[in-house]
């Protein structure tokens, strides 16, 4: 198993994919434009079956009403952010952000909403402009947890709410190997088969690489209340699917 990093950055370095950490952002833009148009066949078996309902039920915990306008960050094909609108039910009050416009081009086949193509720690949006940050399944593909955090933190109205779906390995060593076994090497191997051939192989299983090298729930936790917030906590259901939430202090 990879050591894992106690600091702010979510993973330690990937050589495998890439040699200097300066390069990890063209690299996961290209792995995700080239994988977009099949990722949600793949998300299927990736997910265990958890699905929409889960996504939906999540971001209803985490304090996600009509009348709020939400931020979905990493959008991707739009799963997190079909839930939300389900949810709010305007349109304009969900808006998807992304770093692949391979994404992005899938989230615009499936989505009536507004959508930017920035990066998660340098949000193109005012201050105080949002009311709610979602982020599915992407914190390990940030260069910098309390950097992105406060950047989630800067674009919160006071009282906001942030819901950060993750996946962690579980307790048990049998448990740990029945879980790399399924995601390091079934889900990419169908993967192959159901995407893009190789390129959808590696995708999934850079997902599984950056899991398995993923610093600790804590440590996130910890960078969310460093960057601010309270009332951090987690979710965590089926031993491995977290949902990290928490909130901006109100004024005053």
């Amino acid at each position: 198993m990879t050591p894992r990093d106690p600091g702010t950055v979510p993973h330690v370095p990937l050589p495998q994919y890439y040699r200097d950490p300066r390069d990890r952002d063209g690299f996961v833009r290209g792995l995700f434009d080239h994988g977009a148009a099949s990722y949600d066949r793949i998300n299927a078996i990736f997910s265990f079956g958890t699905g929409a309902r889960y996504r939906r039920d999540a971001l209803l915990r985490a304090g996600l009403a009509p009348g709020q306008r939400l931020l979905d960050v990493a959008i991707g094909t739009g799963l997190v952010a079909r839930e939300a609108l389900s949810i709010l039910r305007v349109p304009s009050d969900v808006l998807g952000l992304d770093l692949s416009a391979g994404m992005l081009s899938e989230a615009r086949r499936n989505l009536p909403i507004p959508l930017i193509q920035a990066r998660a720690e340098d949000l193109p949006l005012d201050g105080a402009s949002v009311d709610f940050v979602s982020m599915g399944y992407a914190l390990r593909h940030v260069p910098d947890l309390e950097h992105t955090f406060r950047e989630y933190l800067r674009v919160l109205r006071p009282g906001g709410r942030i819901l950060l779906l993750e996946i962690d390995e579980p307790k048990g060593r049998a448990a740990q190997r029945l879980l790399r076994f399924y995601l390091a090497q079934v889900v990419p191997g169908l993967s192959r088969f159901i995407g893009r051939g190789a390129e959808a192989r590696r995708m999934m299983r850079y997902f599984w690489d950056t899991i398995e090298a993923c610093v600790p729930p804590a440590a996130i936790e910890g960078a969310l209340a460093r960057a601010g917030f309270e009332e951090v906590g987690c979710d965590i259901q089926l031993g491995i699917f977290r949902a990290y939430r928490a909130r901006r202090p109100p004024a005053g």
